[in-house]
């Protein structure tokens, strides 16, 4: 066992304000430890100046040899056995192959280019390089992302039985199932607990609402020592005129001085107890409600599939699919990667995409659409605002609501995170009216707190959805259908497509 300590750790971008300030905490090596807060809180930031990829002020004493997930892959057409070699070179192929078979990948992969893997596959190869290399720290950033459910719980269970490591991930399960500590970073500073994330979750909950009573009370105290300065000033003032007109001016005039004084002196007293009040009140994180105004359609069913499987090189990648979306559902679309779930909401929007069967749209459907491609946003946020022709008030006060400061606003989109891309595509769907939002995998890169919001929302609202969205938690709380896409590969003959 040893520990990892940073003492008075200060960091900023380029004169920006402090990422971190004066911010010190120990960590041990065996703990599995679940790094969250909300998207610009550090997390990847402090993965880096533990890497030494960052220069800091303070200091990080660390026993333990660091390395990152996911590592930058310089030749993504190289042989996956090639890039092990390259991105893990004390790893012997005999653990590479041991960890491979714990992630459910057969040695055949090694055969294969990189650059010709499933998104879940490429994180299971970085994974088993990371945990083949032995005596190191691995510093685990964002695993998840563009898994399907499958894969996620396989890599939940894998990183459960591994120990030692630090893991920056926004799916509730995945955490709840792998991870025995929390390390949260807002602006209050960093706060480590033992436990699930579930456990520390439940914990802020029962804190917040003991200190939003605590300072409904010192609220109240505090109108009570105001209201009781205010009537002390109010004597003094009726004492000094009566003087006015008084037959013993002298007399008169002697009672008003002390009672000015002990006015005043009452006052001073009101705003030392009201400063010792103030003093006392503690931020509490409340998340603030998001807003979304969906149109009713005047007709019950508004997408019909039928026999629909998207169609690559002359295969279908599914097996086709029947099924009905009606108003006031939220369905989700699953399957493992690979299996046409981004391609069937493509086509749904009216993209040129080969298929089977038919997709069938209602007459004057108005359909919101969140991508999973970000790298499309350039300019600043009035350039998007004005570009989905929506309020630029309301789609910042909603991005503000979910973690963004102002000076984002006037920042190149091109520079933002990814779960600020998400946040921006996220926001501008909520500003649209629409009769139908479809949303492929829009909780990538988005933080904990925000995917909360984004549950109470729809919730309240009961939009009408179509999701392919892989986190369970987020199913659970909002419910829903499930439609299941099964992965079949089948040659299309003198079928239409």
């Amino acid at each position: 066992m040893s520990m990892i300590r940073a003492e008075h750790l200060t960091f900023s971008y380029g004169g920006d304000v402090p990422v971190f300030a004066d911010v010190s905490f120990v960590i041990d090596t065996e703990w599995k430890l679940a790094l969250v807060g909300r998207n610009g809180s550090g997390k990847t930031t402090l993965l880096k100046l533990l890497c030494g990829q960052e220069s800091y002020a303070g200091s990080i004493d660390a026993p333990a040899h660091f390395v990152r997930f996911p590592c930058v892959i310089d030749d993504p057409r190289l042989p996956v056995k090639a890039l092990l070699e390259a991105i893990a070179p004390a790893a012997q192929e005999w653990e590479v192959l041991r960890e491979l078979s714990k992630l459910a990948l057969d040695e055949e992969v090694l055969k294969r280019s990189y650059d010709t893997l499933s998104q879940g596959e490429q994180t299971k190869i970085q994974l088993a390089a990371l945990f083949a290399q032995g005596e190191c720290f691995p510093l685990i950033d964002e695993p998840t992302n563009h898994l399907d459910a499958d894969s996620r719980a396989l890599v939940a269970a894998y990183l459960k039985r591994k120990r030692g490591f630090i893991l920056v991930c926004h799916d509730r399960s995945v955490l709840d199932e792998c991870a025995d500590h929390v390390m949260a970073l807002s602006e209050e500073g960093i706060e480590i607990c033992r436990g699930s994330y579930s456990a520390w979750q439940e914990s802020v909950r029962c804190r917040q609402s003991e200190e939003e009573v605590r300072n409904a009370q010192l609220k109240k105290d505090i109108r009570r020592l105001r209201d009781a300065s205010r009537q002390a000033m109010v004597w003094s003032d009726r004492v000094e005129a009566s003087k006015r007109g008084a037959a013993d001016k002298g007399y008169v005039g002697h009672k008003s001085a002390k009672m000015m004084k002990r006015a005043k002196g009452m006052e001073a007293r009101c705003e030392e107890a009201i400063a010792e009040k103030c003093a006392l009140l503690r931020h509490v994180d409340k998340m603030e409600e998001l807003k979304i105004s969906p149109l009713r359609y005047h007709g019950d069913v508004l997408i019909r599939l039928k026999d629909a499987a998207p169609v690559y090189d002359g295969y279908t990648v599914c097996a086709p699919l029947n099924a009905m979306i009606h108003q006031g559902e939220r369905v989700f679309i699953n399957g493992r990667n690979g299996c046409g779930k981004s391609s069937l909401l493509r086509s749904i929007m009216g993209e040129p995409i080969a298929h089977t069967g038919s997709i069938s749209i209602a007459s004057g459907l108005i359909i919101s659409y969140v991508p999973q491609d970000t790298s499309f946003l350039r300019g600043r946020c009035k350039d998007r605002a004005k570009q989905l022709g929506i309020e630029e008030s309301l789609f910042k006060a909603l991005l503000r609501k979910m973690g963004f400061a102002r000076a984002e606003f006037e920042k190149d989109m091109a520079g933002y995170s990814d779960g600020q891309k998400k946040k921006v595509l996220i926001a501008g769907s909520l500003c649209q009216q629409a009769h139908l939002y479809i949303w492929d995998e829009p909780l990538n890169y988005i933080d904990i707190g925000s995917r909360m919001q984004i549950e109470t929302l729809i919730r309240q609202h009961m939009p009408t959805m179509l999701l392919v969205e892989h986190d369970r938690a987020f199913q659970e709380a909002i419910g829903g259908t499930l439609l299941q896409l099964e992965s079949e590969r089948r040659r299309i003959d003198n079928e239409r497509s």
